[in-house]
């Protein structure tokens, strides 16, 4: 199975203020051409199924490409951002300067949001929501649609990082993060990928050596 993870588009709020699950925010111009660019980045790219988060952004941001290929949206709450609590709506600036944020910055997997979620509980709420939807689609290439610390909260879990590093995956607006799934693999072929993604029409992509085949070699 191929999984791609795809971060909504430009909205008028990305960089400045934390939107978490703030009902309303819509993509941009510049973010509505982003979600029209999926369709060219991935042609030739086979789609089975698009899953997004409910919130309007990933929506949008889906429906393009869903409808350029005869697929429906179908809307997930699991898949949608971090439940940042109290902390929701309010400026990256002002959040840099408060206590919480010092300590998200030091030891993220040790900070629960004020009135909302730890890391912890989103990356494994992430998690049941991709392996349900791998379960559901074992031969399959399939779109989730979904939001910057979500991608890199499902990543860093399969790549083997320890959430407090989460933060040096870097995940772009409108970019592409492609995992392939064996039956006893894992490969992340793309993080973060803004360009062209043509080489995912290769798939599957060549099964890891084992650790006795790279000791033979």
């Amino acid at each position: 199975m191929l999984l791609l993870l795809i971060r909504h588009g430009l909205t008028g709020q990305v960089n400045a203020r934390l939107t978490g699950w703030t009902p309303g925010v819509g993509l941009s111009t510049a973010g509505r051409a982003q979600a029209a660019g999926l369709i060219e980045r991935l042609e030739g790219v086979p789609l089975d199924a698009v899953y997004s988060s409910p919130l309007e952004r990933a929506v949008e941001t889906a429906t393009p490409l869903a409808r350029a290929r005869g697929l429906r949206v179908v809307k997930r709450k699991e898949l949608g951002e971090v439940h940042y609590g109290d902390l929701q709506g309010k400026s990256l600036k002002a959040l840099a300067r408060t206590n919480v944020w010092s300590r998200l910055r030091s030891w993220p997997s040790n900070v629960r949001f004020p009135g909302g979620e730890t890391l912890r509980e989103t990356q494994a709420r992430a998690v049941t929501a991709i392996e349900k939807i791998r379960s559901d689609h074992a031969k399959a290439t399939v779109a989730v649609f979904s939001h910057g610390d979500f991608v890199r909260l499902t990543l860093a879990h399969y790549l083997g990082i320890h959430i407090d590093l989460y933060r040096r995956i870097a995940i772009d607006t409108a970019s592409v993060s492609a995992i392939e799934f064996g039956q006893d693999w894992v490969q992340v072929p793309r993080m973060n990928d803004t360009g062209t993604l043509a080489q995912l029409a290769r798939v599957p992509v060549a099964r890891p050596l084992s650790d006795k085949a790279v000791k033979g070699r």
